[in-house]
């Protein structure tokens, strides 16, 4: 009889406990791609990467909600607020293009729900808070270009770029590192991410023959310009920017992109990279666990932006844990502080060094120079 009421009384001592002391509810994240559209060729090695995400964090379980936003700006903000209103999500990832990024950015500035944008997107400082992104800043890679040229005598530019804030933050940022590099950009044309011809604008550009020229776009799309320009007998060098690194770029271009110079994270070389760089390792392991789900030669920079968001959002979590629950707005401004505040995150694309002022975080460990040779890359220089 005694040993059932003590029997008894430890389970109740249990019971209660266990009631004391509640389980954290589950790590919420929504992630919105280009999964389809124009920016499909980014999106789609993203989608693949969540797929490799661990789905414990610091003994939480999380759950990752993946939607397409189809690269379009309206799809990505009813995706962002079904996140919020629905998904309760403490972070949002996204999106792979700069229209639907801005847009998921107005969201998450207004539910004060912290950001990893795969997106260079450029916001004013009030806009920032809530907001980090995993690609490098344009400037970084514009002044790897600059560099690039100014060895090689350069003094014209020539640029075409996207008409959105992807084509204009890089007209910007590439006037900036010329001038500084004692060049000029010389004659700027533009074109939508939709258009199918721009033979109005190449024959501008090869009329007032600079002696380079720089395509700002992303994707399969930044392949028109570049093929325009050598139907049209453009002898210079032409360079593009990181937001081409991708396998479908050299498919659409064949023979004719061979020769093409451009910057790119880190992970897109890995196997070339010195032991010393600090990203050679992660990105080799990467770059084996993604081709052995989805066979070799697929990997895709732009899947490593995935990867990277993971990286920071993983650094961040059991900082946050200390302060808050997930679900709750305490977690996710915890989250938001640990993102701004943790150093030195080492990730496939180069090291994570957020600040206040600083919400790209790269320096010039995120950017290597490469050419395409034979319908692949080949490493020029390693930072």
């Amino acid at each position: 009889m005694n040993k059932n009421i003590c029997a008894l009384a430890a389970a109740v001592g249990s019971a209660l406990l266990a009631a004391a002391a509640p389980a954290m509810a589950d790590i919420n994240v929504g992630i919105s791609v280009c999964a389809t559209g124009p920016g499909a060729s980014l999106g789609i090695p993203e989608k693949n990467t969540v797929a490799l995400f661990p789905t414990m964090i610091a003994g939480e379980k999380v759950n990752y909600i993946v939607l397409d936003d189809a690269t379009d700006a309206t799809q990505a903000t009813k995706n962002a607020r079904k996140f919020v209103s629905e998904n309760n999500v403490d972070l949002i990832i996204g999106s792979s293009s700069v229209p639907p990024a801005l847009a998921i950015a107005e969201v998450a500035n207004e539910s004060k729900t912290p950001q990893l944008s795969m997106s260079p997107i450029e916001l004013a400082g009030d806009k920032n808070k809530w907001v980090f992104r995993t690609p490098q800043h344009n400037a970084v890679m514009a002044q790897a270009l600059a560099e690039h040229m100014k060895a090689n005598k350069v003094k014209t530019i020539g640029f075409i770029g996207y008409t959105d804030g992807y084509g204009e933050g890089w007209l910007k940022e590439m006037s900036k590192a010329a001038a500084d590099a004692g060049m000029s950009v010389s004659v700027v044309e533009r074109f939508n991410r939709t258009d199918t011809s721009v033979t109005g604008q190449v024959l501008r550009l090869v009329g007032a023959k600079p002696d380079v020229i720089l395509v700002a776009a992303s994707g399969t799309p930044s392949a028109l310009p570049q093929l325009a320009l050598l139907e049209r007998g453009y002898k210079g060098q032409i360079y593009q920017t990181h937001g081409t690194a991708t396998r479908e770029f050299m498919r659409v271009g064949g023979k004719a992109v061979d020769g093409t110079i451009l910057p790119v994270g880190p992970v897109v070389v890995a196997a070339q990279l010195p032991d010393s760089h600090p990203s050679k390792k992660l990105g080799l392991e990467y770059t084996r666990l993604y081709e052995e789900k989805y066979g070799a030669g697929s990997l895709s920079s732009f899947g490593a932006y995935a990867q990277d968001a993971y990286r920071i959002f993983a650094a961040a979590v059991p900082v946050a844990l200390k302060k808050g629950k997930p679900g709750t707005p305490e977690f996710r401004l915890a989250l938001r502080d640990a993102i701004e505040s943790e150093k030195e995150i080492a990730g496939t694309q180069g090291v994570f060094n957020m600040t206040a002022g600083d919400h790209f975080g790269h320096d010039a460990r995120s950017r290597v120079l490469v050419r395409v040779e034979k319908g692949d890359w080949k490493l020029i220089n390693a930072q």
